[in-house]
Protein backbone atom coordinates (compact mmCIF):
# COMPACT_ATOMS: atom_id res chain seq x y z
CA UNK A 1 0.00 0.00 0.00
CA UNK A 2 3.11 2.41 0.52
CA UNK A 3 2.18 3.24 -3.49
CA UNK A 4 -1.18 5.24 -2.19
CA UNK A 5 1.50 7.41 -0.33
CA UNK A 6 2.13 9.27 -3.74
CA UNK A 7 -0.31 11.83 -3.72
CA UNK A 8 -0.37 13.07 -0.54
CA UNK A 9 2.90 11.98 1.70
CA UNK A 10 3.77 14.90 3.92
CA UNK A 11 0.84 17.06 3.23
CA UNK A 12 1.30 16.40 -0.74
CA UNK A 13 3.84 18.00 -3.51
CA UNK A 14 1.10 20.40 -3.94
CA UNK A 15 0.79 22.37 -0.70
CA UNK A 16 1.44 25.91 -1.15
CA UNK A 17 4.61 25.99 1.18
CA UNK A 18 6.52 23.75 -1.62
CA UNK A 19 4.53 23.28 -4.26
CA UNK A 20 7.06 25.52 -6.60
CA UNK A 21 10.21 23.19 -5.38
CA UNK A 22 11.36 19.96 -4.73
CA UNK A 23 11.51 18.54 -1.49
CA UNK A 24 12.80 15.58 -0.13
CA UNK A 25 9.09 14.38 0.27
CA UNK A 26 9.02 14.37 -3.51
CA UNK A 27 11.82 12.26 -4.07
CA UNK A 28 10.55 9.38 -1.25
CA UNK A 29 6.81 9.75 -3.19
CA UNK A 30 8.61 8.95 -6.33
CA UNK A 31 10.57 6.44 -4.94
CA UNK A 32 7.32 4.95 -3.59
CA UNK A 33 6.27 4.66 -7.72
CA UNK A 34 9.86 1.68 -8.44
CA UNK A 35 11.99 5.09 -9.35
CA UNK A 36 15.42 6.04 -8.29
CA UNK A 37 17.09 8.97 -8.19
CA UNK A 38 20.71 9.40 -7.65
CA UNK A 39 21.84 11.26 -5.08
CA UNK A 40 23.55 13.57 -7.05
CA UNK A 41 20.39 14.15 -9.03
CA UNK A 42 18.52 14.25 -5.82
CA UNK A 43 20.61 16.77 -4.78
CA UNK A 44 20.85 18.95 -8.06
CA UNK A 45 16.88 19.05 -7.82
CA UNK A 46 17.06 19.72 -4.09
CA UNK A 47 19.40 22.22 -3.93
CA UNK A 48 21.02 23.05 -7.52
CA UNK A 49 20.50 24.37 -10.38
CA UNK A 50 18.31 22.05 -11.92
CA UNK A 51 15.66 22.56 -8.97
CA UNK A 52 15.65 26.06 -9.34
CA UNK A 53 15.01 25.78 -13.26
CA UNK A 54 12.24 23.37 -12.79
CA UNK A 55 10.93 25.94 -10.03
CA UNK A 56 10.73 28.29 -12.23
CA UNK A 57 8.02 26.39 -14.39
CA UNK A 58 6.20 25.30 -11.47
CA UNK A 59 5.61 29.09 -10.66
CA UNK A 60 3.48 29.88 -14.45
CA UNK A 61 1.50 26.53 -13.42
CA UNK A 62 -1.39 26.88 -11.20
CA UNK A 63 -2.01 24.15 -8.56
CA UNK A 64 -5.96 23.45 -9.23
CA UNK A 65 -5.51 23.30 -12.88
CA UNK A 66 -7.10 19.95 -13.88
CA UNK A 67 -6.28 18.15 -16.95
CA UNK A 68 -9.44 18.72 -19.00
CA UNK A 69 -10.46 21.81 -18.69
CA UNK A 70 -9.82 24.96 -20.57
CA UNK A 71 -7.33 26.56 -18.45
CA UNK A 72 -4.93 23.11 -18.90
CA UNK A 73 -4.44 23.41 -22.99
CA UNK A 74 -2.03 26.46 -22.55
CA UNK A 75 -0.33 24.47 -19.62
CA UNK A 76 0.19 21.33 -21.26
CA UNK A 77 0.99 22.16 -25.29
CA UNK A 78 4.62 22.52 -26.93
CA UNK A 79 6.22 25.00 -25.47
CA UNK A 80 3.93 25.36 -22.50
CA UNK A 81 5.23 25.66 -19.01
CA UNK A 82 4.87 21.55 -17.69
CA UNK A 83 6.29 20.27 -21.18
CA UNK A 84 9.29 23.26 -20.61
CA UNK A 85 9.43 21.54 -16.98
CA UNK A 86 8.93 18.16 -18.65
CA UNK A 87 12.03 18.56 -21.15
CA UNK A 88 14.08 20.02 -18.42
CA UNK A 89 13.88 16.78 -16.14
CA UNK A 90 13.81 14.59 -19.17
CA UNK A 91 16.69 15.60 -20.14
CA UNK A 92 18.55 15.53 -17.07
CA UNK A 93 21.09 12.83 -16.70
CA UNK A 94 19.76 10.14 -14.92
CA UNK A 95 16.11 11.08 -14.79
CA UNK A 96 14.68 10.52 -18.51
CA UNK A 97 10.77 10.69 -19.45
CA UNK A 98 8.90 8.06 -16.47
CA UNK A 99 11.02 9.99 -13.75
CA UNK A 100 10.34 13.20 -15.24
CA UNK A 101 6.88 12.77 -15.62
CA UNK A 102 6.33 11.06 -12.14
CA UNK A 103 8.10 14.54 -10.35
CA UNK A 104 6.12 16.81 -12.11
CA UNK A 105 2.81 14.57 -11.03
CA UNK A 106 3.50 14.67 -8.30
CA UNK A 107 3.97 18.37 -8.01
CA UNK A 108 0.97 18.78 -10.11
CA UNK A 109 -1.52 15.93 -9.42
CA UNK A 110 -4.79 17.55 -11.09
CA UNK A 111 -2.85 18.40 -14.25
CA UNK A 112 0.35 16.02 -14.86
CA UNK A 113 -0.89 12.18 -15.08
CA UNK A 114 1.39 9.39 -13.82
CA UNK A 115 2.95 8.12 -17.40
CA UNK A 116 5.29 4.85 -17.49
CA UNK A 117 5.74 2.01 -19.74
CA UNK A 118 2.78 0.10 -18.43
CA UNK A 119 -0.04 3.10 -18.51
CA UNK A 120 1.39 3.89 -22.04
CA UNK A 121 1.28 -0.08 -22.92
CA UNK A 122 -2.39 -0.75 -21.59
CA UNK A 123 -3.70 2.71 -23.41
CA UNK A 124 -1.81 2.15 -26.75
CA UNK A 125 0.13 5.66 -26.44
CA UNK A 126 3.32 7.28 -26.96
CA UNK A 127 4.73 10.72 -27.03
CA UNK A 128 1.17 13.83 -26.64
CA UNK A 129 -0.21 11.32 -23.49
CA UNK A 130 -1.55 14.75 -21.43
CA UNK A 131 -2.89 15.95 -25.18
CA UNK A 132 -4.14 12.86 -25.59
CA UNK A 133 -5.90 12.11 -22.12
CA UNK A 134 -6.38 16.16 -22.00
CA UNK A 135 -9.08 15.26 -24.93
CA UNK A 136 -10.46 12.19 -23.70
CA UNK A 137 -11.23 13.87 -20.58
CA UNK A 138 -13.47 16.58 -22.57
CA UNK A 139 -15.20 13.83 -24.25
CA UNK A 140 -19.21 13.44 -23.63
CA UNK A 141 -19.62 15.94 -21.43
CA UNK A 142 -16.28 14.92 -19.16
CA UNK A 143 -17.37 11.56 -18.97
CA UNK A 144 -14.35 10.03 -18.30
CA UNK A 145 -13.87 12.67 -14.83
CA UNK A 146 -17.40 11.51 -13.65
CA UNK A 147 -16.45 8.05 -14.04
CA UNK A 148 -13.31 8.61 -11.95
CA UNK A 149 -15.42 11.07 -9.88
CA UNK A 150 -17.40 8.00 -9.04
CA UNK A 151 -14.56 5.66 -8.70
CA UNK A 152 -12.92 7.81 -6.12
CA UNK A 153 -16.74 7.83 -4.05
CA UNK A 154 -17.23 3.67 -4.43
CA UNK A 155 -13.27 3.68 -2.79
CA UNK A 156 -14.09 5.82 -0.45
CA UNK A 157 -10.99 7.57 -1.16
CA UNK A 158 -9.77 10.86 0.42
CA UNK A 159 -11.34 13.96 -1.94
CA UNK A 160 -7.72 15.26 -2.17
CA UNK A 161 -6.81 12.19 -4.46
CA UNK A 162 -6.99 13.30 -7.81
CA UNK A 163 -8.95 11.88 -10.55
CA UNK A 164 -5.58 11.41 -12.46
CA UNK A 165 -4.36 9.37 -10.15
CA UNK A 166 -7.44 7.04 -9.92
CA UNK A 167 -7.14 6.73 -13.53
CA UNK A 168 -3.76 5.88 -13.48
CA UNK A 169 -3.84 3.26 -10.64
CA UNK A 170 -6.92 1.49 -12.19
CA UNK A 171 -4.97 1.29 -15.26
CA UNK A 172 -1.95 -0.11 -13.81
CA UNK A 173 -3.32 -2.23 -11.69
CA UNK A 174 -5.60 -3.65 -14.42
CA UNK A 175 -2.79 -4.30 -17.29
CA UNK A 176 0.75 -4.71 -14.77
CA UNK A 177 0.38 -8.57 -14.44
CA UNK A 178 -0.74 -8.72 -18.41
CA UNK A 179 2.37 -6.63 -19.29
CA UNK A 180 4.91 -8.73 -17.85
CA UNK A 181 4.43 -10.74 -20.72
CA UNK A 182 6.76 -10.13 -23.91
CA UNK A 183 3.77 -9.69 -26.35
CA UNK A 184 2.03 -7.81 -24.47
CA UNK A 185 -0.94 -6.51 -26.90
CA UNK A 186 -2.28 -3.76 -24.36
CA UNK A 187 -5.85 -3.35 -21.98
CA UNK A 188 -8.40 -5.16 -23.43
CA UNK A 189 -11.50 -3.28 -22.58
CA UNK A 190 -15.03 -4.84 -22.95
Amino acid sequence: MHRGQFERLGGGGDRSETANEFTAYDLIAVELLSVHISPPRALDLLQGQLGRDVAAQLTEIPVDVELGSDAASPLIADGGPAHRAWRMLDHAAGLGWVTAGKLLARKRPKLIPVYDGVVSCALGTGTGFWKWLHGILREDDCVLAQQLDALCREADLPAAISRLRILDVAVWMRHRNDHRDAACPGLRLP
